[in-house]
């Protein structure tokens, strides 16, 4: 009880209470440019963070982590341009229900979908932090191979139109994942001599190259050739009973499935969002909806996201390992302010645990009532010449890329993808893949290729959570294919 009172007091301080207010701000401003990463944010914000007691400092940082959950949405449903890594998924279905006229109930259900899933997490985080975090340490190479490999059969889900189309995409995305320097060997690949390639393709500059700066060139295009919008009105905001009942079941599944993978180091939340996508269509009734504007498309992907934030807290604090790169960032300035996590933590400084328990807890509740206030602020852009909004979105595009590495080439790289991203488009090619296989590929080789160098294949099969994910790798590939005969079969008859 004194380490809740403690806590809660530090925390109420007016000084801490101000830097909250600070940090809300900052991450729902961060979550809306895009480009702009929010352990990027945490990071800068670090350096200010230093000279304040750790109530205060904390109170910052983590709002910053919660509020930016609500504001990377935003880009992502009205422009096709995920405002963080995290986001990507959101799109998938985000954005096509926009297009249908209905941004403000995504808005909505995206804002509600990212709550239930902080919240699921946070009741991971207080009761089931060491069990959990003690499983995860069970993830080794062998493990993590199969868990990227399941991670991949997404690509299946999301090529609707062709799957030979979404292969080649997805291993087209694997392609460009090879380039740079060779995981185990450190020896160059790919970079044609050119000492700027060595550190590989930058992530940001490909999902935005991809998503908007392809979404802008596409509709100059379409609006020479006949003159309309593309989003035409923001329509209804709240969802009916009938809608939230619909998404119960893909919200709990999608949130349980984040926050196991949150717990997991170095599997964040873009990975999450398009697991939580996948297995929302695998347990919808209507799965030939998702990727043309499905609302159970749009909370799986956002509640799995969302509920990572509980897991990478959990194995930050058990185990003093960073669930994600904003937890590495934390326990950086944990330590110096003389917090050293671990398993002793919630021994020796309780007081702490209850601080980050009662921050995420208040930044979650404060984001989701800015969230579904300020969403409507967003029609404004509806009235704006279609030529503004184009010239707002280059320009942000250029200058979050640019900011995360304040290297011209960078932005060269994404206006390259946005060119590839057009030329996909026209062929039919979707972009999802590329990125799915981009962020997976590199991870599936390094983690197969340490596990052949510590054991023989043979431990795939032995290890049994490796052989459980296999498994489900093999029925995520083979399923699609007797469901269509099952359906063939059902129409025959």
């Amino acid at each position: 009880m004194n380490a809740i009172i403690d806590g809660l007091s530090a925390l109420f301080e007016p000084i801490a209470l101000l830097c909250f207010v600070i940090g809300l701000g900052l991450g729902l401003l961060v979550g809306i440019f895009p480009g702009i990463t929010i352990s990027m944010a945490v990071a800068l914000a670090t350096s200010f963070t230093l000279t304040l007691e750790p109530a205060q400092g904390l109170a910052m940082l983590l709002a910053i982590y919660v509020s930016a959950q609500y504001g990377d949405r935003i880009p992502s449903i009205l422009l096709n341009t995920p405002g963080t890594p995290a986001a990507v998924a959101t799109t998938l279905d985000g954005y096509p229900m926009a297009k249908k006229g209905q941004a403000g109930l995504a808005l909505s259900i995206s804002a509600i979908a990212t709550t239930v899933g902080i919240l699921m997490s946070m009741i991971v985080l207080m009761f089931f932090a060491q069990p959990i975090a003690q499983f995860a340490l069970n993830f080794g190479p062998f493990e993590m191979f199969a868990l990227v490999s399941f991670g991949l059969t997404v690509i299946i889900s999301i090529s609707t139109q062709s799957l030979a189309k979404g292969i080649f995409a997805g291993l087209l995305g694997i392609t460009f994942g090879m380039v740079g320097l060779d995981p185990i060997t450190g020896d160059p690949r790919f970079v044609f001599g050119t000492n700027e390639l060595t550190s590989g393709l930058h992530f940001i500059a490909i999902i935005i190259g991809l998503f908007g700066i392809t979404e802008v060139l596409d509709q100059i295009l379409t609006y020479r050739r006949d003159k309309t919008h593309v989003i035409t009105s923001l329509g209804r905001w709240w969802p009916t009973k009938s809608e939230m009942r619909q998404v119960a079941k893909p919200m709990a599944l999608s949130g349980a499935l984040g926050a196991l993978i949150g717990v997991i180091p170095a599997a964040g939340g873009d990975i999450a969002g398009l697991i939580g996508w996948n297995r929302a269509k695998a347990i919808s009734k209507k799965p030939e909806e998702f990727g043309k504007g499905s609302i159970e498309g749009l909370v799986g992907s956002d509640t799995a996201s969302a509920s990572t934030l509980g897991g990478a807290l959990t194995t930050t604090l058990s185990l003093g390992i960073p669930g994600d790169s904003v937890m590495a960032v934390m326990i950086g300035s944990m330590i110096i302010w003389g917090i050293q996590p671990g398993p002793s933590l919630f021994e020796r400084r309780p007081d702490i645990v209850v601080i980050i328990i009662a921050v995420m807890l208040l930044a979650t509740l404060a984001s989701t009532i800015i969230s579904l206030v300020r969403t409507r602020a967003m029609t404004r852009l509806l009235d704006l010449p279609p030529q503004l909004i184009w010239g707002i979105i280059i320009v942000f595009c250029i200058v979050g890329t640019y900011s995360t590495t304040n290297n011209i080439l960078t932005v060269i790289q994404m206006l390259v993808f946005g060119l590839l991203g057009l030329l996909l488009r026209r062929i039919g090619v979707p972009a999802g893949p590329v990125v799915l296989g981009f962020l997976l590929g590199p991870l599936a080789e390094s983690n197969l290729r340490r596990a052949m160098l510590i054991g023989p294949p043979t431990e795939f099969i032995t290890r049994p959570i490796s052989l459980i994910l296999l498994i489900c790798t093999v029925a995520g590939l083979v399923w699609p294919t007797i469901a269509r005969q099952l359906k063939q079969h059902k129409a025959a008859l």
